[in-house]
Formats: C-alpha cells, structure tokens, sequence
C-alpha cells in the first residue's frame, strides 16, 4: 500500500510506514458521553387486533359426531331423460337388467380341519367342514364336524345346517336344526345364534341348542389368523361348551362342560391349499369330568395334530 502527500506543488509518493494507526485520530470524541437521541427512530406503533366481524357469515357449522353419516338416502329418482327419446318401457326393463349385475351369488366349501392326533395308546382324528350358497344378505350354510380314535366308535359328530342373515358387514344371525351322532343317543337340535369377525380380527360364533329331549346347550367358539409372514399363519382357537342341565346319557353335566383349547401353524402354498401342523388340548370339568372317569374316560387330553385345509 502507498499513501500520497501533497508538498506544495511537488507530489511525493512514499511507503505506507506499517504502524496502527488510530481510526479515530483527529476526530473529537468528547461528545460522545452525551446521549444519542434516537427519535428519529422511533417505531410506529403496534397495528390493533384485525376485526373478523365482516367474516361471521362464513363460518363452517360444526356437525355433532352422533349426526356424521345419518343422513337420509336421497329419493330414488323418478324421472329418466333417456324416456323422453326412448321408449320407457323398454327403459325401465333395461334399467331393471342393470340392477341384477351388481347382485352376488355364489358358494364356497372350506374344508378348516382334516387332522390327524397322534396320542398315548390311541391315535385320534378330527374334521371340521363347512360351507355356503347364496348372496350377500342371505345365505344357506351347513357345517360337520366331529372326531374319534382309530380303531373304536366314532366319540362325537354332528352335522348343522342354518339360514343366515346379514346383520351388517361384520356379523350374521343363524337360525337353524343340527344333527348329533355317535357314542350315544342321537339328538337334533334347534339352533340359533350369531357368528362373525369381532375387532382386531376374531372370528367368533355365539350359539344355543334346545334338543327334541328338551335339553340346552351353549357353544362359543373364537379363532384368530397371526400372519407371521404372507404365507406362515399361525392360528390359536377356543371352544367353551355348557349345559343348562346334566344330560347322564350323553355323559354331560350342567354348567361349563368342556374347554378345547388349539394353536395350528399352516403353510399356504396357495389360499386353498395350507398344510398345518400343530396341539390341541381338551378338558372336561364338573359334573362331566366326573361322569368320563366314570366311564373309563381321562378328564384331559393333549395331542399334537397334523392336517390339512383346503377350500374349493
């Protein structure tokens, strides 16, 4: 850096001299102790609170959440433009067409459980099938099931059939006559009940037997899909049954009768075809307990399963 002196009419470059050099030399400072006055720079005052009135009209009405969704469906519509080029006959018979391709019919057979119990002494089987025909809100459904030791009589089966009604898209209501076969006297019964998918996805069944002797039953029966992966599902189950009255001929007694506990892990190399494998435990309590000791009978069983599932 060069710094340039004016001497006289001669002008004279010479060398920055490297020295601090004082940036307020030559300035007086003294009054710099008086206040400033800052006046000048005064901040306009705060703006008032904006007045919202001119919006009233536009505020939303809040709706109650009992009122969300209850509305009434609109009235069907009476009048059609197409009649007014068309012949409304033929109109209404086509509008009649349209309305049948959104109805449902159809059928399923599920076969849940065909399972094999390896056991001390007697080796045992089981089945559980069940199936339906019809639409959306009604439908015929029949189910058997049942189970036994290789080489004796059958212990218990039955086969049902019932009406079933939607009740919503959850549950349905069952009205309808079961069959009983077996060790002992037949028995058909009255049945009605519900059956549906309770939140967090059980699938349970509530019902009531009344048998042409006058005898009441009860059965409630839950089930649950854990999918571990898109193809390994592991299913635990329980079944409670009670009667209202001892019933000695079937080996029943009056209260909770039996309690039927199982965890099965299947393999779905398709939705319709599932391998599973498995134990399933069973135990009679009370007046029943007492009644298959009597007989020869344990009161409690355990037994792993291996079986099959399948839907057509």
């Amino acid at each position: 850096m060069r710094r340039t002196i004016f001497a006289g009419a001669l002008l004279v470059a010479v060398p920055a001299v490297a020295q601090d050099v004082d940036p307020h030399a030559g300035h007086d400072m003294g009054q710099m102790d008086q206040t400033v006055d800052h006046s000048a720079h005064q901040m306009p005052p705060a703006a008032p609170p904006m007045d919202h009135s001119a919006h009233t009209g536009h505020a939303m009405p809040s709706t109650p959440d009992s009122e969300v969704g209850d509305a009434p469906p609109p009235p069907v519509p009476t009048d059609h433009p197409a009649d007014a080029f068309w012949n409304p006959q033929r109109m209404a018979t086509a509008r009649d067409a349209l309305a049948k391709e959104g109805a449902f019919f159809g059928n399923a057979l599920i076969a849940d459980r065909l399972e094999y119990r390896p056991r001390n002494g007697k080796d045992g089987y089981a089945w559980q099938i069940m199936g339906w025909v019809g639409g959306d809100i009604d439908r015929l459904s029949f189910e058997t099931e049942g189970e036994g030791a290789f080489g004796e009589s059958l212990e218990t089966g039955e086969v049902r059939a019932a009406w079933r009604r939607a009740l919503d898209p959850w549950w349905n209501f069952e009205l309808g006559a079961r069959q009983d076969f077996g060790h002992g006297p037949d028995r058909t019964y009255g049945v009605i009940g519900v059956e549906g998918l309770a939140p967090y996805w059980f699938e349970v069944g509530a019902h009531a037997f009344v048998s042409n002797k006058g005898d009441v039953h009860f059965r409630l029966e839950a089930e649950h899909d854990m999918r571990l992966t898109q193809r390994l599902i592991l299913q635990p189950s329980v079944e409670i049954d009670a009667a209202a009255q001892d019933v000695p001929e079937l080996g029943i007694g009056a209260g909770i009768e039996k309690i039927e506990l199982g965890a099965r892990m299947r393999y779905e190399f398709d939705r319709e075809f599932a391998p599973y494998v498995g134990v399933h435990w069973e135990r009679k309590l009370g007046e029943t307990a007492r009644l298959a000791q009597a007989d020869g009978e344990a009161p409690s069983q355990v037994s792993a399963v291996v079986g099959l599932r399948m839907w057509f």
